[in-house]
């Protein structure tokens, strides 16, 4: 569609979802009434500034239906989100929402490069997480047959993988890292295998991590977008033939902005900052303006394939950002200064502690089972490190790349294959903040 002809349609849609949510949502009645906004005032997508952001935490104030804008019995699925204080983040979908979760999961399976007649091999969760069924849902529409093997249960992956000759399969990015090492591990050919293509989201990843799935899994290694408040997955989504230049909105139903982490406000296309999302088609539950947390940037590259703005992989959470030391830190930074380090596993995690006043960060990072080997040691310490020159080497190397491109000295300490923690199917923290005592 061209982009004026998008524009017209979602400033059409936003105002209708103004008014439906005024109507039939009394928390975002009072949220405009209080800032003396009616839904007349929204003209298109250029007013959206005036609109209030929902955060999660009202979302958790009006557990569980409270931003339901249809009556209980117009309600098809209810899906939730873990929640940090005991109260999961609730989402109700209509029937018409689900055939637009369908919709955006088929136009995401399509710009991974999937055909009607494949097979995907689904290894997200199934239940109350969205993962699994969202793209249940999006491979049915799209003429696929789907394998529901849901998260974790690696045995039986690799053996489905084989046996059913899958032609897709869709997991988290640290999942199929997993999975790629396990077929290492017990040497099946990348031949046997008839896979051709990954679709790994719901957490942040790096093109270190894509090198290493599609080298360990043969297969071309895709990102999906999403988030449960939203819709799930199915938000954006990389093109194949694009991969590495952001991410494709499916903004027709989810209108993208980027704003300041501190003080709101709307940046322009190209700026880091928050990206916010206000729904502009659904019925169950729409959204206004809700504060994703995640860190990225947005920009129209003018595609011949595509009209739609593209999201950069996230760099971080805003509320995830560490401060040591008065610099801004992400753990995806030290994933990039690591991927030129030979004789390690992209495998690493990030330890913050404090010691008195101080914050101090120490990164524990895996060296390749073949060093280890090579020199005749089972494990490592600080002084097997100083023995062994190419040890040593790794070490300092790490110590000078993390000093120049973070801007920060920190601990670096190796260890063997293994200790480091590994995906079972779920998401999978790198970083272990142990400064409140919270993990």
């Amino acid at each position: 569609m061209p982009l004026a002809a998008l524009r017209t349609l979602q400033n059409k849609n936003l105002r209708h979802q103004v008014a439906y949510l005024y109507e039939k949502v009394p928390f975002y009645r009072r949220k405009l009434d209080i800032i003396g906004i009616k839904p007349a005032d929204i003209k298109g997508v250029q007013d959206l500034y005036k609109l209030p952001f929902t955060k999660k935490s009202d979302l958790r104030d009006t557990y569980p239906f409270g931003l339901v804008a249809v009556p209980q019995d117009k309600i098809n699925r209810i899906h939730c989100s873990s929640g940090t204080t005991g109260k999961p983040t609730v989402v109700a979908y209509t029937k018409k929402d689900l055939a637009i979760f369908s919709e955006v999961n088929a136009r995401s399976l399509v710009a991974s490069g999937c055909q009607p007649g494949w097979k995907l091999q689904n290894a997200y969760g199934y239940g109350l997480f969205t993962g699994g069924l969202g793209l249940h849902g999006g491979a049915e529409r799209l003429g696929m047959a789907v394998v529901p093997v849901s998260g974790g249960m690696t045995d039986r992956q690799l053996l489905l993988m084989q046996d059913f000759q899958t032609d897709a399969i869709c997991c988290t990015p640290s999942y199929a890292q997993t999975l790629a090492e396990e077929i290492r591990t017990r040497n099946i050919p990348l031949s046997i295998l008839n896979l051709k293509i990954a679709i790994l989201g719901a957490e942040p990843w790096t093109e270190t991590i894509r090198q290493d799935v599609e080298q360990g899994l043969g297969v071309k290694a895709v990102n999906i977008y999403g988030l449960s408040e939203i819709i799930g997955p199915g938000v954006a989504n990389e093109d194949i033939d694009e991969i590495g230049t952001g991410s494709y909105v499916w903004e027709d139903h989810f209108f993208p902005e980027i704003v300041h982490k501190d003080t709101g406000e709307p940046l322009k296309h190209g700026e880091k900052g928050v990206l916010v999302f206000t729904t502009l088609t659904k019925e169950g539950m729409p959204l206004l303006r809700f504060w994703t947390g995640d860190i990225c940037t947005l920009t129209y590259d003018y595609s011949d394939k595509r009209t739609h703005i593209k999201m950069s992989p996230i760099v971080g959470r805003a509320d995830d950002m560490l401060i040591i030391r008065g610099v801004n830190f992400f753990h995806t930074q030290v994933e990039d200064v690591l991927k030129d380090i030979e004789h390690i596993t992209p495998y690493y995690q990030v330890i913050v502690t404090k010691q008195g006043i101080m914050d101090e960060v120490e990164v524990k990072i895996e060296i390749a089972e073949n060093i280890l080997k090579e020199i005749g040691e089972k494990d490592i310490s600080p002084k097997i490190v100083e023995k062994y020159p190419v040890l040593t080497h790794i070490h300092q190397s790490i110590l000078k790349k993390i000093k120049e491109n973070i801007g920060l000295s920190m601990k670096v300490t190796l260890v063997k294959m293994r200790d480091i923690p590994r995906s079972e199917g779920g998401k999978l923290s790198r970083v272990l903040d142990i400064r409140t005592k919270k993990i």
